[in-house]
Formats: C-alpha cells, structure tokens, sequence
C-alpha cells in the first residue's frame, strides 16, 4: 500500500501548475489516442493486458470541462481522466 497525503498531493499539483502557468497560457498537446488499460487489468502487471481500448485526450478534458461547469457532475473518475490529460502534458514536456 502507498500512502499519500491528500495536502501533500494538492502541494504537488499546484508546483507543478505553478510551473505550467509561468509559461505558456494555452497548453498544446500533439497527441489525441491514446492506449487505455481497463482498471481491473492496469494493476495485473504479471499478465499481458489483453482488452486494450483506445482513450481521446479531447474526451478526457471535455469530461473534466463538464465538471467546471456544473460542479453536480463531478466524479471520482474525474481523477481518471485528470490523469490523461496530465499524462500527455508530462509527456509533451519531456519530448
């Protein structure tokens, strides 16, 4: 098990936010499909995942644009596809 301090996290995200929004304005991601592992397969790393489906950032970040706007949509999945888009960011960044 991992614990992870929920403050300590929020520390994190907002270093790292601290560190996109002193640059760029408008991120801009090169990439849209992605590879998606199923939840219950992702954490199986002894087994080759088999049900790969394929994940749109666009998709992801109009879910999470979905919640900005009406705050009753808000999801834990919300985390899920949080971390697309900050996947593909990191990604962009270290290309």
């Amino acid at each position: 098990m991992v614990a992870i301090p929920a403050d300590k996290l929020k520390d994190v995200l907002c270093l790292l936010l601290e560190k996109i929004h002193s640059g760029e304005q408008v991120l801009e991601i090169n990439k849209e499909a992605f590879w998606s592992v199923p939840p219950d397969r992702a954490y199986e790393i002894y087994s080759q995942p088999e049900d790969l489906t394929i994940g749109m950032i666009s998709e992801s970040w109009g879910h999470l644009e979905d919640m900005l706007s009406d705050p009753d949509r808000v999801v834990g999945y919300g985390f899920v596809w949080l971390s697309d888009v900050l996947r593909a960011i990191g990604d962009e960044s270290t290309s």
